[in-house]
């Protein structure tokens, strides 16, 4: 066994073997409980789902609150980083480190790793299933389906895909990063925690929070492509018509599987290509696409009302932020209820993402000040999203409002929502041609997420080396990850990807929480060290 020494974090990775490179406990472990879990799917479908459930229950009604609490404690100490100077201003990496991307590709990688997928998927079904019911309508202060019940709409909207869910990306990816690059640590989960647990991370400690982030990593990737599968199959069922893909106004199981066999192959091939080919092709190929049917809705969606939706949505969320941030209902209301359904699942789907996103930006990101990458991944994703969230879905909630769409939308799967806006708004032929872009769009964020989880897996499994480019275990953990997926597809459908993840997310934001405390500690380590020097050189 080689040990790689890094101050006082030493990672072992084996020598030789089949496993060269990679640290064989943090790698067969993952493996082992992540194979569990598929194969246990798979023969006992109906126990697993019924298990997975109650342990969500459990999940829920027990961590709500604190989820709460987690992550508007990681949106706060993201801000502060970026408004203290003497944070702001630190490089990650050297002093003379220069970016490798291009602003562009920086920010087209971030946000297609990020939340690409379920904003497709979400930009028109969640203000939709809010026009309907949302706190406000459930406590009775505006009517259901009216437009006075618009600027609710987006207040929600708004809280779950902005800058809370932005600022779980960038503290973990600023904690690898600053850890990894300025602390010359290993590129991995571990080393956020040194400042606290120093070398007892050497250990098998260290190995259970390394293969905590992998299941997380899996967990949470798979909540991802199985929305996105979903909306895939509905696209090409618009498309084509095929009627054994779609059951009830919903993608069948077949349709699903069909679909993650093609997206898990593509996604396999580009991750063997690496960061610097495949994934960043494909990563401006979905950002340029993005932006054209963003205009799409700009030129003949609802602009007039969208802008309106926009400027209004941000100044109530921005003045809001803080009580619905840190709001938490009782449990067994309708309140309650909608909460734990909608604010407390994202919030676990989000820390279930850190890991593998956080890591991603982390790679991604040597060479930026802590500032420009605290605002360039919260900010900027934050304001798209708000735009594509209004433009798409304020088009979809104006074609129900003006009766043209006569329910057509409300009643349909989210999956289809999106589709059935362009049925609507188009031609036969204009909207099935539309359709056709919106599945290569789909499918350039599910392949562009799915391997850079790959990669990111690896990365974790080999202490935090990025050298390891072995097709092989890229292979290996691109049919794990195709596996996982379609055991629990079986188990339960979606519902059951779901549960699998928010029971991963839960002990993974553990760990979110003491790599906090931890790179809040290193900070002002760093800023008092500087203060220190500085005053020196004055003094002399």
């Amino acid at each position: 066994m080689t040990t790689e020494t890094t101050q006082d974090l030493r990672i072992e990775t084996a020598d030789s073997g089949f496993y060269k490179g990679f640290n064989q406990f943090v790698t067969i472990g993952s493996k082992v409980l992540i194979l569990s879990l598929a194969l246990w799917a798979m023969v006992l479908p109906e126990q697993a789902g019924k298990v997975l459930s109650s342990i969500q229950g459990v999940a829920l009604g027990s961590f709500g609150a604190y989820y709460i609490y987690a992550m508007a404690l990681f949106a706060f100490v993201c801000f502060a980083f970026a408004l203290i100077p003497s944070v702001g201003k630190i490089k990650l990496g050297s002093d003379d480190a220069e970016p490798e991307f291009s602003r562009f590709s920086w920010f087209s990688m971030m946000f297609g790793a990020g939340i690409g997928i379920g904003m497709l998927t979400y930009a028109t079904g969640e203000p939709i299933y809010h026009f309907a019911s949302n706190p406000d309508i459930i406590a009775g202060v505006v009517e259901a389906k009216s437009e006075e019940a618009l600027d609710s709409v987006y207040r929600y909207s708004f809280l779950h895909w902005g800058l809370s869910a932005w600022s779980v990306y960038a503290l973990v990816g600023l904690s690898l990063a600053y850890f990894g690059f300025n602390r010359k640590l290993p590129l991995t989960i571990r080393s956020g925690l040194s400042p606290l647990f120093g070398s007892a991370l050497n250990g098998k400690f260290g190995h259970i929070v390394d293969i905590s982030a992998v299941l997380a990593t899996i967990l949470g990737i798979a909540v991802t492509i199985g929305f996105g599968i979903s909306q895939f199959a509905s696209g090409i069922y618009n498309i084509s018509g095929a009627e054994w893909m779609m059951d009830a106004g919903k993608p069948t199981t077949a349709a699903m599987l069909s679909a993650l066999v093609v997206v898990m192959g593509l996604s396999t091939l580009s991750a063997v290509s690496g960061v610097g080919k495949g994934i960043k092709w494909l990563s401006n190929l979905n950002m340029s696409l993005s932006f054209i049917l963003l205009a799409f809705f700009l030129l003949f969606g609802s602009t007039w009302m969208a802008l309106e939706l926009l400027g209004k949505g941000i100044v109530d969320y921005l003045i809001t932020f803080i009580p619905l941030a840190l709001n938490v209902e009782d449990k067994g209301t309708p309140l309650g209820d909608w909460q734990s359904g909608w604010t407390i699942f994202y919030w676990a789907w989000w820390i279930a993402f850190e890991p593998f996103v956080g890591m991603f930006f982390a790679r991604i990101s040597k060479g930026r000040t802590v500032r420009e990458f605290i605002l360039g991944s919260i900010m900027i994703p934050t304001l798209v999203c708000f735009i594509w969230f209004t433009f798409v879905g304020g088009t979809a909630l104006d074609l129900e409002l003006s009766g043209q769409a006569n329910g057509q939308i409300l009643g349909a799967d989210i999956s289809a929502q999106i589709y059935e806006v362009l049925n609507l708004m188009l031609s036969p032929a204009a909207a099935k041609l539309m359709s056709v872009m919106i599945v290569v769009l789909l499918l350039t964020f599910l392949v562009t997420s799915a391997d850079s989880a790959v990669l990111v897996v690896n990365t974790i499994n080999a202490g935090g080396s990025t050298a390891q480019t072995d097709k092989t275990h890229i292979i290996i953990w691109g049919s794990f990850l195709t596996a996982v997926i379609a055991a629990l597809l079986v188990a339960g459908g979606l519902g059951a990807l779901k549960t699998a993840m928010i029971i991963g997310a839960l002990p993974f934001s553990f760990i979110m929480i003491l790599m906090t405390v931890s790179l809040v500690k290193a900070m002002h380590s760093h800023t008092q060290t500087e203060t220190e020097e500085q005053t020196a050189i004055e003094q002399s």
